[in-house]
């Protein structure tokens, strides 16, 4: 590849071709702007393609809530639990663990979910916006919520969270055991609680929406380009230049949506982010004989099952390892033992398994606004496992930025210089 400096100061290059990245790409196109999008790997081919698909403007609890930390503890000694380190790594993470306890407060725990509940809103309507046609009703589904309980004690010490979520105005409904199995008779009858969230949704396959997003920003004029971003460089003129695999190009303005990878880029330009993996797994059951009608969080042991397109997918469980590490399969296994006691009548066996690094900040707040010493270079990553759900809104806020409007939202929160 040669040198390519593009003349037109409308145009602007991504760094990261997954939902954010493309969300961004779209937004900025219909404002005008000429957009290239470089990844090293196809359109929703890394985080964006397993996770499981929930589009919840509720999703707005940080993982650091208040009394989180006291569960921690039995997460790490139960084999089947929803938290995994791997202790090798530990040395390494340990300065993200102390950011993320100092997260931890009643105060931040207000202001995370006030600023996500922001970022989230209307996000259901903001992709059948984006996408095209006749292929809205078979993607984007809207959907009760429903997050389910085994014990009363779980679903007691889950209150304090769902009042916090209530008093910025959330629409739940708390279900009994009888009106829970009169929703989803196919559900175990060992969950004996629920919590209704109303008004949320679901896409029935991530990858197939990130597919169509990026056939449609293709077929309007945008480039994608499938090359690996090793560095990133402010020439002297003020221009981003990137050094490619094969060679390299230049920008007047630059986008880093690139996930967990994200930090290596701002580094490159002095901005120290303290972006962790949070790596999730996924198994989905293609002929499993049993779909429920609902998106449901199993609250307790933290995955989801999401009756897509494909089949029954359980995803979820947090694993802290590092960005190198090889896949642990046994975190799969896990989801589907736990998801055949979830709904007994499964028989299908055909299976597949994924996993993938949700690029995670200790506050939960994802990263967007404009690089502290080059504004005309924008950061929009770190949104954890909200990605899917925040990235229409950081798509807006974005164009906004770039083209010098203000953002329709408050991103105060969301600073790169606020750690």
């Amino acid at each position: 590849m040669s040198s390519n400096t593009l003349p037109n100061t409308k145009n602007v290059h991504i760094i990261g071709a997954g939902i954010v990245g493309l969300c961004c790409a779209l937004h900025l196109q219909r404002d005008g702007w000429q957009v290239t999008l470089i990844d090293k790997v196809g359109p929703g081919e890394s985080c964006s393609f397993g996770h499981a698909g929930v589009l919840s403007e509720t999703s707005a609890l940080p993982n650091a809530m208040p009394g989180v930390m006291v569960k921690v503890p039995k997460w790490l000694l139960d084999p089947e639990g929803p938290l995994y380190i791997r202790f090798r790594y530990l040395p390494q993470l340990l300065p993200w663990l102390l950011r993320f306890l100092k997260a931890g407060t009643a105060s931040e725990s207000e202001n995370t979910v006030r600023s996500l509940l922001a970022l989230n809103a209307g996000t259901v309507e903001k992709y059948q916006t984006l996408v095209n046609g006749s292929q809205v009703r078979s993607l984007i589904r809207p959907s009760g919520y429903l997050n389910v309980y085994q014990n009363e004690s779980s679903f007691n010490h889950a209150s304090r969270g769902w009042e916090l979520l209530r008093r910025h105005g959330a629409q739940l409904r708390m279900l009994s055991g009888e009106e829970l199995h009169e929703l989803e008779p196919t559900l175990s009858p060992s969950y004996i609680r629920a919590v209704l969230i109303e008004n949320q949704g679901y896409t029935t396959n991530p990858f197939r929406l990130a597919q169509v997003l990026s056939e449609q920003f293709s077929q309007t004029g945008g480039i994608i380009l499938r090359r690996e971003v090793r560095e990133v460089r402010l020439s002297a003129e003020g221009n981003v230049r990137l050094n490619l695999d094969l060679g390299y190009v230049e920008s007047k303005k630059l986008v880093v949506a690139a996930g967990a990878w994200s930090h290596r880029f701002t580094a490159q330009l002095g901005v120290s982010i303290p972006l962790e993996t949070e790596r999730g797994y996924h198994v989905t059951i293609a002929h499993p004989e049993v779909l429920p009608s609902h998106v449901i969080m199993e609250a307790e042991r933290k995955f989801v099952a999401t009756p897509m397109e494909i089949g029954l997918r359980f995803a979820g469980t947090a694993e802290l390892a590092g960005l190198e590490a090889p896949p642990n399969y046994k975190r799969a296994e896990i989801l589907l033992r736990l998801g055949k006691r979830m709904f007994p009548g499964i028989s299908g066996t055909e299976k597949t398994e994924w996993m993938g690094h949700r690029p995670s900040l200790p506050d939960s707040r994802p990263v967007i606004g404009k690089c502290p010493d080059a504004p005309n270079i924008l950061f929009a990553f770190g949104h954890g496992h909200r990605g899917l759900i925040g990235a229409p809104m950081t798509g807006e806020i974005i164009t906004d930025l770039i083209a010098n409007r203000p953002p329709k939202i408050d991103i105060t929160p969301f600073s790169p210089e606020r750690f």
